[in-house]
């Protein structure tokens, strides 16, 4: 309570010792256009560190608003291809500044027109640019930190970005990718000091890059450019650590600038569930908000194929890897990456399954644990060249290596409602893995013409083969309905599997100007695939040995796939308006034979497909976007082969060669709105799917209740949904603010499906509202609180089965920069669960915590951490499907205690950065 109290107090003296005030104007052009999305800033004669800032609207005009103790400030104005506005105005109550006129500069051809000028955001066309130096951090922070002081721009606690509410699929460095595409490994990793700007774009690819085309708006890509003066130079970061019940964590990155040359460094060791290179400031490795509950969603990731964090048991991993960019003249550039992971994961889970059917209900218990090793090798190359400025060449080969080994064990017991047993399933399955994938991308592009012309033609191979054995054992006893054993099924098995998919893929694009905002699209896609699927089957016999092939069970499947796709489109753009309408014809023929029964498979399916979306720029800030897609899915060899899979005895499989492809239309509006004056915005979002010819299984169930299930297509399905967040800053006073951001999500489905052959259909509705909060108080306390509430009503046709409940999620983060050299964390999470079955834990608190202290100057931290201050971590999920409800619970990480200690090195321009640091 002390606490607060002298926050107040504070507050309070910063308020009354400054003053409002209020500066109006408009910004015009030379001949009394207004200039709309120009920068208007304030800036302290003293040192010219940021004051406030606005954007002008569409007619030109500008408001500052503020709480400040100056008696001047420096007025400044920028906008792109003008020369810099500058005037000192006096700090008062209220004050009209009438017409600014902007004068043109002189190198007004050069889109990078003003060099001097520091305008915290520039908005040029379909960028937005971000002067890292205006928006104030602590000491040493890195770019996740600096991101989140940017207007419009979230970061959330699994470290996914947003801006305007439009998610970010990756950031660059000076225009390259940064080891790869995971955008936290940046997030977490570059110091603020090495950032000059940051510019948002709508994410494109090279070719799109090099040929003007408009990119995916969908997504964004954060480019990060780095000071000239700073791109020659080194940073790293290295932490190690020992703690309680044998945990320890082994991490470190480094990288080396040169002009156009970097090289990238990484390696990781630990058995704490984690990825072991994107680093928390506070809790390194062991991450922040780690929950291990997970419903539909959790915040488990995954590798090169390798799985981390909640649900996942525990997992040992070692990583290592580099990335290397270097280019030349002609703009010629080489990357490559290497990288090596090896995950040791232990797993054990406990489940109940009720089973609805459309007459009775049964119950299935289970427990299961098992291993799983796996090495993966990753190793690819880009090579890019320009021969000259309308010709682009590129080739991107990759391989991918991995070798596993797993053992699994399960015990599953099905009961009717009284308790009578029904049957048993007993399994023991040890398989080995290998598998070789080659893949590699070609293209040549030529620009023609004045207007965005291009011509280009790629071709593309996937090579993948894989090789599995499994010596799989099961024991299924049936009882009869007085419950005593009827009789004892079992199978001992070696089954060997051997795959080989290749893919072969010609696409042929062309862009003709019609007009300079008007382009029509040519295109011809072909794709061509075979592959071969060997299936063998050995019992064992008495004496162990596996030499009795079972016919009925194996396959030796051959398939063969043709696609063209030709289509048409038109493409506008302008500064406004961004539209593109496409359509065209797609055949795929697909051929399967089973050389073991000499039955074949032969279909073509011809269909038509269409895409649009427009993007309408309604003023800065402002814009609406609407995109319509359909697509045919074609079903899956597995679900197309009549096979059949008996690896669980209580669930036999066997595919339906006679599926059609699921034809998915999808909607999508949204609505985004940032208001640069007032630091608010919001977006709302609404979208829908409706599938035809879905995909769905159709089980019958013996009287033994051994359920068989194959595949059908049905009509009917469709997905809702919407939301929106709204978020607004509050500077309570020049040192401290308060961010709001409030979010609403809802979600209707209805699926359609079989159960015991009768047809059935299911409707769910969530909805979602969530609050958070941040105060910050002068970059050294951080409090974060949230809350969210997820209200579920689901029905089902058979049965008249309905389910509501809820699900709660409470937390509350702090973050301390004070006392001076300490580093204090604390995360506290509380979880409730409104359905789970009795024997489940349906809630539980999580507190992760730690405490540094700075050392060596402030390049090294010593620091004590937490997992699971509580010691009541659990992992439970209650999954609701169609016909059954099921919980399960999991083997996790628990509480441990570790001492680790960070050790960072810098140097950027010859120059030590740690000499100058300090608090902006």
């Amino acid at each position: 309570m002390r606490f607060f109290f002298s926050f107040a107090l504070l507050i309070l003296a910063g308020n009354l010792t400054a003053q409002n005030f209020e500066i109006n104007g408009k910004v015009t052009g030379p001949q009394g256009e207004p200039l709309e999305s120009a920068t208007v800033y304030l800036e302290k004669p003293v040192d010219s560190s940021l004051v406030t800032y606005t954007i002008s609207d569409n007619s030109g005009t500008f408001q500052l608003a503020g709480n400040e103790k100056l008696e001047t400030a420096k007025l400044l104005v920028s906008y792109a291809g003008f020369k810099t506005y500058s005037q000192t105005v006096e700090i008062g109550e209220k004050l009209n500044l009438g017409t600014i006129k902007m004068q043109i500069a002189d190198n007004a051809l050069d889109e990078i027109t003003i060099t001097s000028s520091r305008a915290p955001v520039t908005i040029k066309k379909d960028t937005l640019e971000f002067n890292a130096a205006s928006f104030k951090t602590r000491k040493d922070a890195n770019l996740e930190e600096l991101l989140k002081e940017l207007p419009g721009v979230e970061v959330a606690t699994d470290g996914s970005i947003t801006v305007n509410g439009t998610s970010v699929s990756q950031i660059k460095v000076n225009g390259k990718e940064f080891f790869g595409d995971d955008p936290k490994i940046a997030t977490k990793n570059l110091p603020k000091e090495l950032i000059n700007k940051l510019q948002v774009v709508d994410s494109k690819t090279k070719s799109e890059e090099f040929t003007g085309k408009e990119g995916d708006a969908e997504n964004k890509t954060i480019n990060i450019t780095i000071d000239e003066d700073k791109n020659r130079g080194f940073f790293s970061r290295l932490t190690a650590g020992g703690g309680t019940n044998e945990r320890y964590e082994l991490s470190g990155i480094g990288n080396y600038f040169k002009d156009d040359l970097r090289v990238s460094l990484l390696a990781s060791s630990n058995n704490i569930n984690s990825s072991g290179f994107s680093f928390d400031e506070i809790y390194d490795s062991m991450g922040r908000n780690a929950y291990s509950i997970s419903r539909s969603r959790g915040g488990s990731f995954s590798v090169n194929g390798n799985s981390f964090g909640s649900g996942s048991g525990i997992t040992r991993s070692d990583n290592a890897g580099f990335n290397f960019v270097n280019e030349w003249p002609q703009e010629t550039e080489l990357s490559s990456n290497y990288f090596y992971s090896r995950a040791d994961n232990i797993t054990e889970s406990k489940t109940q399954r009720e089973n609805i059917l459309p007459d009775r209900r049964f119950f299935n218990n289970s427990e299961s644990s098992g291993q799983r090793l796996n090495n993966n090798h990753r190793f690819s190359l880009g090579f890019e060249i320009q021969p000259d400025t309308l010709t682009r060449i590129s080739v991107r080969p990759n391989i991918n290596t991995n070798n596993g080994r797993s053992s699994n064990q399960s015990f599953t017991e099905s009961i009717e409602e009284n308790g009578t047993p029904i049957n048993t399933a007993l399994t023991d399955n040890y398989s080995e893995v290998h598998s070789v994938n080659f893949s590699n991308r070609l293209y040549f592009t030529r620009k023609f013409g004045e207007n965005g012309g291009y011509y280009s033609l790629g071709f593309n191979n996937q090579n993948n083969n894989r090789s599995q054995d499994n010596n799989f054992f099961s024991e299924r006893e049936i009882y009869n309905q007085q419950g005593e054993l009827e009789r004892t099924d079992v199978q001992d098995q070696l089954i060997s599997e051997e795959n080989t998919d290749n893919n072969y893929g010609i696409n042929v694009n062309t862009r003709i100007p019609i007009t300079e905002g008007l382009k029509l699209d040519v295109s011809y896609n072909f794709d061509k695939r075979n592959g071969r699927n060997e299936r063998l089957v050995y019992d064992g016999d008495d004496e162990g040995s596996y030499t009795l092939l079972d016919d009925e069970l194996s396959n030796d499947f051959v398939s063969e796939s043709f696609e063209h796709r030709p289509s048409l489109g038109l493409a506008y753009n302008s500064d406004k308006l961004r539209a593109h309408v496409s359509g065209g014809f797609q055949s795929i023929r697909l051929k399967n034979k089973d050389l073991f029964t000499e039955t074949s498979i032969d279909n073509t399916y011809e269909n038509l497909f269409a895409n649009a979306y427009f993007r309408l720029n309604l003023s800065q800030g402002k814009s609406i976007y609407f995109n319509y897609r359909n697509s045919w899915e074609t079903p899956s060899l597995s679900q197309l082969q009549p096979v059949t899979n008996t690896i669980n005895p209580l669930n036999i499989i066997t595919g339906n060669p006679n599926l059609r492809p699921a034809l998915r239309n999808r909607l999508h509006l949204n609505f985004n709105n940032f208001d640069f004056k007032t630091r608010s915005g919001f977006y709302v979002y609404l979208g829908a799917n409706f599938i035809n010819n879905k995909v769905v299984s159709r089980s019958s169930i013996d009287q033994d209740l051994v359920r068989t299930t194959t595949y059908t297509n049905v009509d009917g399905a469709y997905n809702y949904y919407g939301g929106g967040t709204l978020d607004k800053t509050f500077e309570l006073q020049k040192e401290s603010s308060i961010k709001v951001k409030t979010g609403l999500y809802g979600n209707f489905d209805k699926n359609i499906g079989f159960t015991n052959e009768q047809r059935y259909s299911s409707k769910s509705l969530r909805f979602t509202p969530s609050l958070n909060l941040e105060y910050n108080f002068r970059d050294l306390v951080t409090i974060e609180p949230f809350y969210s509430i997820e209200f579920v009503d689901a029905e089902y046709s058979f049965n008249n089965r309905e389910e509501n409940y809820k699900n709660q999620n409470i937390s509350l983060a702090l973050t301390s920069f004070w006392p001076e050299k300490f580093v204090i964390g604390s995360d506290i999470s509380y979880q409730t669960i409104g359905n789970a079955s009795p024997g489940f834990q349906n809630s539980f608190y999580l507190w992760n915590a730690s405490l540094g202290y700075e050392i060596f100057g402030e390049d090294g931290v010593l620091k004590v951490k937490v997992f699971d201050l509580l010691d009541q971590n659990i992992a439970t999920r209650r999954f609701t499907g169609d016909d059954f409800i099921q919980d399960t619970q999991q083997l996790v990480l628990e509480q441990y205690f570790m001492l680790s200690f960070t050790y960072k090195i810098s140097k950027f321009g010859g120059k030590d950065p740690n000499n100058k640091r300090g608090r902006r």
